[in-house]
């Protein structure tokens, strides 16, 4: 989904942003049935030790995963409403492209950290997570220094995108905890929260 809603963010492909909109409905209902399996395993069950854990982990997966297509929907959203978007901006545009093609990896690695119930994923994706960071300061610095030409609505929007590719990457790096929580039982370390300074305005 985000994938394609960058795509469509780029190219300002209306009708394949439609698609990721609908696609995130469609995510929903599927996150939906699995909360309510979950739910049922609970109940019936009554699972215990490393059966609990699966259910666990797949309860805190869900409610990041619906994070992430909420995210990768208000991009497809940008992608339609916003013409130009900000990727007509080109002080921006080499950033913000970075930051999609970091954040939909981590994805990946994401569910790859899952299917493999690896311990240590949660570190290597640390590193393109702590890019995206950085990337996000850099852009903030460009839309609010004095060389900005492209005016105030450009600005916000550019930064907004910035922020949503870097949230989508924190709930990637969430997801992939669970697979530590999964082999160790040992629940992920809480981070510390973004300064209140930039980040006010921003959705979570």
């Amino acid at each position: 989904m985000l994938t394609h809603a960058s795509i469509a963010l780029h190219q300002a492909d209306r009708a394949l942003a439609t698609l990721v909109i609908t696609e995130r409905d469609q995510l929903t209902g599927s996150l939906g049935a699995i909360e309510r399996r979950c739910v049922t395993l609970l109940a019936l069950q009554a699972p215990v030790a490393r059966d609990l854990r699966v259910v666990i982990a797949v309860l805190r997966a869900l409610s990041h995963t619906h994070r992430m297509g909420n995210l990768a929907r208000h991009i497809a959203v940008m992608a339609q409403v916003n013409h130009p978007n900000p990727m007509t901006c080109g002080t921006v545009r080499p950033a913000l492209a970075r930051m999609s093609l970091l954040a939909s990896q981590l994805a990946a690695d994401a569910a790859t950290a899952i299917e493999h119930q690896d311990p240590l994923s949660a570190c290597r994706l640390a590193v393109p997570d702590d890019e995206l960071d950085a990337l996000l300061r850099q852009l903030f610095n460009t839309v609010r220094g004095g060389n900005w030409a492209y005016g105030v609505v450009p600005a916000v929007d550019a930064a907004l995108l910035g922020r949503y590719y870097e949230r989508f990457g924190d709930h990637a790096v969430a997801i992939a905890q669970q697979a530590c929580y999964l082999t160790t039982g040992q629940l992920p370390q809480p981070t510390a929260a973004p300064p209140a300074s930039r980040d006010a305005l921003l959705p979570p």
